[in-house]
């Protein structure tokens, strides 16, 4: 223990910006530290009076857990709640998150006990933030409209960009995702995708500016199979339970009722439209907890990213949607698909959408309430907002929705 003396003020500020026994650990070998395994920096903080202090009371932490159920729903562990808390201001540390969800919520804690784990036994390499960055969608809700696309980088395991359109669309991806990622962390060495054509733009523009990568050797992006894409593919479970698997629920039973008709393309674009926004609201708490939950192994995915990747790029070197969707088609000579529409658009004018989506922001200013009552298997407050939608729509276009 005597040979981190020297590095006293180094782990006392990391301790007290949070970093965890390990993460210090990590650091000083990177200072080239001797003896400095994760039970030395333990014994260290331990000697030297570096105690964890609880950020909040047990009664304060007991109702931060109990508002947080209600917006997350069953599926939320201690390490993901832990993670939920963190992304919204609440430090406390696993052990205590998960004595409190066992005992304000134990029909929930008794159904996380039987629930299934997917484990990934295939390893994995990533050298640095940078290295490696995947991408992939998920359409669980395709059937409704709804489209998830994420993009996590290899290495620290972060979400850097996602998100939710009514079909896969190449622009909508490479804006928001690919080149959000690029211009918030840097540029990427390889992204890797699998076979679908809605990733042909960002591979597009990450062969073009290959060159301002940080090292030049590796290919500008590789496609594998799906099943090979595993950083990303890890994510999907924890995004489908907590987000998609409730909604869906919510939506097929209305089908099953036979209260909703969707062949009808109208109904389609009303059922999308309120799904996607619903959907979307879940995809970022998750993408928060994540981010901010530890993984064991490898500690929490916002440490491990903060310094972005080696390579920066200037967001004006990296051209809008519609440029590098035009620069595309005359390079390549093929054509890629502008609208991301599920359903058929009723509205004859903007000012009909316009005055529409006024009102039914009249009815349900807070969508977050929505997605609340799903997540916790209570579909009434969706469905009477669904029906909303759709009498609205019907009001302004003239067109019989329901059945």
């Amino acid at each position: 223990m005597a040979a981190l003396e020297p590095y006293s003020g180094l782990i006392t500020q990391l301790f007290e910006s949070g970093k965890t026994h390990d993460e210090i650990s990590t650091a000083l070998q990177r200072f080239g530290a001797p003896q400095c395994s994760v039970m030395s920096v333990r014994r260290f903080c331990m000697a030297h009076n570096l105690r964890r202090r609880n950020h909040v009371s047990d009664t304060e932490l007991e109702t931060a857990v109990i508002s947080s159920i209600y917006r997350t729903g069953p599926s939320y562990g201690r390490k993901f709640m832990t993670g939920y808390l963190s992304s919204i201001g609440v430090r406390a540390g696993e052990n205590r998150v998960g004595r409190v969800l066992r005992e304000v919520h134990q029909p929930y804690h008794d159904l996380r006990r039987h629930g299934a784990r997917n484990l990934n036994p295939i390893p994995y390499h990533a050298e640095y933030m940078g290295h490696k960055i995947h991408m992939d969608q998920n359409e669980k809700l395709a059937m409704f409209g709804v489209t998830h696309v994420v993009a996590v980088d290899g290495y620290s395991s972060k979400i850097v960009a996602n998100a939710t359109m009514p079909i896969k669309n190449n622009l909508i991806i490479y804006e928001e995702v690919y080149k959000s990622a690029v211009v918030t962390n840097g540029m990427w060495d390889q992204v890797r995708v699998d076979h679908g054509k809605e990733f042909y733009l960002c591979l597009f523009i990450q062969e073009i500016f290959s060159r301002h990568r940080h090292n030049l050797s590796r290919q500008p992006y590789v496609q594998t199979t799906s099943s090979r894409n595993l950083r990303v593919e890890r994510i999907w479970p924890e995004i489908n339970n907590r987000v998609n698997y409730p909604l869906k629920q919510a939506l097929v039973h209305l089908v099953d009722q036979e209260a909703i008709d969707m062949q009808d393309s109208t109904v389609k674009f009303c059922v999308s439209n309120l799904t996607c926004p619903l959907s979307q609201i879940g995809l970022t708490r998750v993408v928060e907890s994540w981010n901010a939950h530890r993984i064991p192994g490898r500690g929490i995915p916002n440490s491990f990213a903060a310094g972005g990747c080696p390579a920066k790029i200037s967001e004006d070197l990296l051209p809008t949607a519609s440029v590098a969707a035009d620069r595309y088609e005359q390079e390549l000579g093929s054509s890629l698909s502008r609208e991301s529409t599920f359903g058929v658009d009723p509205f004859h004018s903007e000012e009909d959408r316009s005055r529409a989506e006024e009102d039914f922001a009249i009815a349900y200013p807070d969508l977050s309430v929505i997605f609340d009552s799903v997540v916790n298997s209570d579909y009434t407050i969706f469905n009477e907002a669904l029906f909303c939608l759709l009498n609205v729509t019907e009001r302004h276009v003239g067109n019989v929705l329901m059945v």
